[in-house]
């Protein structure tokens, strides 16, 4: 017999990442069962009528719903404590299901005005074009989402530590500043991962994942995820996804099933690294500047301390010569490959200004922290040994 949900809840994360939400056939499998179907047949007319009607449980069609689809959201909604989950195609896509879906023209939204670009751009550029405005404040002054609260303010929405400066934010002060507006909190939670902070708990509505990130962790596929309560999911995120059809593959949704059986192992492997290249880079002269949660020098280390129970696997830092130290930098790496990708297992770097973050200008960027020197760096999990060699001969060329 598969484990309750009652029982799942019982038991350890890890275990939990192993076991939650699995289905077996017929045949008995092992292994979470791949099932590549477009659609699925019923006994009769009176059968497809219910399962159109929720009345009937089953599946319908592949963009309304899949049984191997479901194992993962059904594994990564015990995981984080959550009473429901969907995925979605992408982490944009998730991203902008659960901050579009509640919305109505007319409406206000407030978001941190450190972002990725892509989700700054939903904020920023995508709402206005449906009438529904947006303020953007700096993240970490709780005062300042105060301020930014308007009668028709309906979401927050915020990133931490967020990307690719790694501000963290005070989640639990700014979800009660939500709840006191009547919004939702929508925190986008991939840097920190489901193993190291818990924003359902610290009072968010909804959490997000890019599961392209650390969750897959291998640079194979893409995918995101929605999590929240049912009231808050099924009253209009739900049937968003439903017609507008951003459905995650059943193949990636194996792939991310599968994925999950490692997370813990992968994640405390690549913080370990991260804290050791994090503390290697700050006693390094031509690092101006190195941001790693993991540490006390980190601006906000008393907030990490009190919402994270680990550190990032992400490290930031600063070199001189602006986007020319940072160009002879990435180009002198020979183990840290060049990619905007994240989370993987494989080291990687990025230049954000040129990069993820070269939509903006120059002072947009300056204002969020993100300047020409400024580099990102995944730790994944080589011996972090040859990383700081890596990283040593790289410095050199600066």
């Amino acid at each position: 017999m598969p484990i309750s949900d009652n029982a799942a809840a019982e038991l350890h994360p890890e275990t939990r990442l192993i076991h939650a939400g699995t289905m077996r056939s017929q045949f008995g499998e092992t292994s979470e069962a791949l099932f590549l179907t477009q659609g699925h047949v019923y006994d009769d007319a009176a059968q497809a009528e219910g399962r159109f009607l929720n009345t009937d449980p089953g599946f319908q069609y592949g963009r309304l719903g899949n049984p191997t689809t479901a194992m993962l959201e059904s594994r990564m909604a015990a995981f984080e404590g959550a009473e429901t989950c969907r995925a979605t195609a992408t982490g944009m896509a998730a991203v902008t299901a659960a901050v579009m879906a509640p919305l109505r023209a007319g409406d206000h939204v407030v978001a941190a005005s450190a972002l990725f670009g892509s989700c700054r751009y939903i904020i920023e550029d995508h709402l206005p074009r449906y009438g529904i405005a947006s303020t953007l404040v700096e993240g970490t002054d709780v005062e300042s989402w105060c301020r930014a609260v308007r009668p028709n303010t309906r979401l927050f929405f915020l990133e931490s530590p967020a990307n690719p400066t790694l501000e963290v934010i005070d989640i639990a002060a700014v979800a009660a500043v939500a709840k006191a507006a009547g919004a939702l909190l929508v925190v986008d939670n991939v840097f920190a991962t489901p193993l190291f902070q818990r924003p359902l708990a610290l009072g968010a509505d909804i959490v997000v994942y890019s599961a392209t990130k650390h969750i897959d962790g291998q640079g194979r596929c893409l995918g995101g995820l929605i999590l929240g309560s049912k009231a808050v999911i099924e009253a209009d995120i739900q049937n968003f996804l439903r017609q507008t059809g951003p459905s995650l593959s059943p193949f990636n949704a194996w792939v991310m099933l599968k994925a999950l059986e490692t997370l813990p192992l992968r994640v405390a492997r690549q913080a370990e690294n991260a804290s050791k290249v994090a503390d290697w880079l700050a006693g390094q002269a031509k690092p101006t500047r190195v941001i790693f949660p993991g540490r006390a020098d980190h601006p906000q280390a008393a907030i990490v301390a009190r919402q994270m129970s680990g550190p990032s696997t992400m490290i930031a830092f600063e070199v001189p010569g602006g986007k020319d130290g940072a160009y002879r930098l990435l180009d002198a790496c020979r183990l840290i490959r060049i990619s905007n990708n994240l989370g993987d297992a494989k080291s990687l770097v990025v230049h954000p200004a040129t990069t993820t973050h070269q939509r903006f200008t120059p002072a947009v960027r300056a204002a969020m922290g993100v300047s020409d020197g400024l580099i990102r760096l995944s730790i994944g999990l080589e011996h972090a040994d040859d990383l700081i060699a890596d990283l040593e001969q790289a410095l050199a060329k600066v």
